[in-house]
């Protein structure tokens, strides 16, 4: 679930003084406990998701303590005007009665965020309170994706499972998902209107610092959304920069091998048109056109054979040896 919803409050919302020094930490001056609107909201769990893929226990771990002081938004929109409350305590909650869909002790991660009693949120708490804001999704990024089935890492290797899919394992069956590992970010937790929406989820990014251009090719050839800085938008420009050089080149080389082979297919075929040999021509690969020139270069070597201009003319008298000791 990277979809969650504001937990319903079983007592008050009554801060309590060790909560109130918690939030107090991330204000600039202190605030009192009427000064507050506190809620808990479930951020995310273990498991499996609409898209086939889950957090492992250790991930929601290491969330637990990305997502402290991170703040809530509108519709993931990352805008001053649309932050509305921050979260200052996470933790990870079990709940015995329940299991995930792969049998396993259910867990999820839920938050206490704060917003100040204000004008302007007068609204945003009253429609917290009845229900109407309820969903949120969170955006982080994540390290490893790991395959369920083979167990490899879809950010650095392809494997042949596809998510959603059953695959038998024994004498059961098991769905094939992605295991969310070491996240190394926790962007933001937003409001929205519909969590199921495809936006509404971990934003597949890499880990802090730039990546090679192998790693760049990987992740665009894993099929999801990626993100990239603007150190590596400048590598990729650069490389698509050098193959446009480099194929403007081979075409150059191609054409070049095309005209031979044309010529000599005119020595050779005479009676045949220009226009058929080059549009017969027009559909070989390199490959092709180079096995062609060589085999026509070597009938034309037998039909009219290359001497140099000023090679010495070849008699027809038997070559006599030891001719120096003769008088």
């Amino acid at each position: 679930m990277r979809s969650g919803y504001i937990v319903k409050s079983k007592s008050t919302n009554k801060i309590s003084e060790k909560e109130l020094k918690m939030i107090n930490k991330l204000t600039r001056r202190t605030f009192e406990e009427d000064e507050i609107y506190s809620f808990s909201v479930a951020l995310c769990d273990n498991d499996i998701d609409r898209d086939f893929e889950r957090f492992s226990d250790s991930a929601l771990e290491k969330l637990s303590k990305l997502y402290i002081g991170k703040t809530g938004v509108l519709d993931h929109k990352a805008t001053s005007e649309n932050q509305t409350a921050r979260i200052f305590f996470c933790e990870i909650e079990s709940l015995p009665e329940k299991t995930n869909k792969i049998g396993e002790p259910y867990k999820r991660l839920v938050a206490k965020a704060y917003m100040p009693k204000c004008e302007k949120n007068k609204t945003t708490i009253l429609e917290i309170d009845s229900g109407i804001k309820k969903e949120v999704s969170i955006g982080c990024a994540v390290e490893n994706k790991i395959c369920s089935i083979c167990g490899k890492d879809s950010n650095k290797e392809k494997c042949e499972h596809k998510k959603g899919k059953k695959y038998r394992n024994g004498n059961k069956y098991q769905i094939c998902h992605s295991i969310l590992e070491n996240p190394t970010d926790a962007y933001e937790w937003s409001f929205v209107a519909v969590p199921a929406q495809p936006k509404a989820g971990v934003i597949k990014a890499f880990k802090g610092g730039e990546k090679n251009m192998e790693e760049i090719i990987k992740s665009l050839n894993s099929g999801e959304d990626v993100n990239f800085s603007a150190q590596e938008c400048e590598k990729l420009n650069e490389m698509i920069k050098c193959l446009k050089q480099k194929a403007s080149e081979r075409d150059f080389y191609i054409e070049g091998v095309r005209n031979d082979v044309l010529k000599m297919c005119r020595i050779l075929e005479p009676d045949i048109g220009e226009h058929l040999i080059k549009s017969a021509l027009e559909n070989l690969s390199l490959n092709d056109l180079q096995t062609l020139k060589k085999a026509f270069k070597s009938k034309i070597s037998k039909i009219i054979p290359s001497e140099p201009q000023f090679a010495p003319e070849k008699s027809d008298l038997p070559i006599q040896k030891n001719t120096q000791f003769k008088i």
